[in-house]
């Protein structure tokens, strides 16, 4: 919570009338601390960003999800030196889903003996 351009100002005026920082902290119900970073600002202007600097840069995480489509968010976070949770983050305001996995019945892939042979048959097709 940012407190307003005008208490900010009846805080210094005071500090600067003579009063002692611990009194005025008091009275105003303000940190010292906050009161020694309005003394050392040169404008009282609560500051405007822009735009937030991100530590991941989108197109070099659309990159690596192009190039490496398996890995997990685990293995992004090690190589972008961030914790998982931001990639997920980033991901999602990317419009990138999580991998979705169709559960397969034994009636949906056919009987073990059908799976044998099918995989028999792309061995020999191989040459293993």
């Amino acid at each position: 919570m940012s407190y307003s351009l005008d208490l900010r100002q009846r805080v210094i005026d005071a500090v600067r009338n003579g009063s002692s920082v611990t009194t005025v902290s008091q009275t105003f119900q303000v940190s010292r601390a906050t009161i020694y970073r309005w003394l050392a600002r040169p404008k009282l202007a609560a500051t405007v960003v822009k735009k937030r600097r991100r530590k991941i840069a989108p197109e070099a995480l659309l990159a690596h999800v192009r190039q490496y489509p398996e890995a997990r968010l685990k293995d992004r976070a090690a190589h972008f030196n961030v914790h998982p949770s931001a990639i997920g983050r980033r991901l999602q305001h990317l419009g990138i889903t999580r991998k979705k996995t169709v559960a397969l019945s034994p009636t949906s892939i056919g009987s073990s003996s059908e799976v044998s042979q099918e995989v028999a048959s792309v061995d020999k097709a191989v040459g293993s």
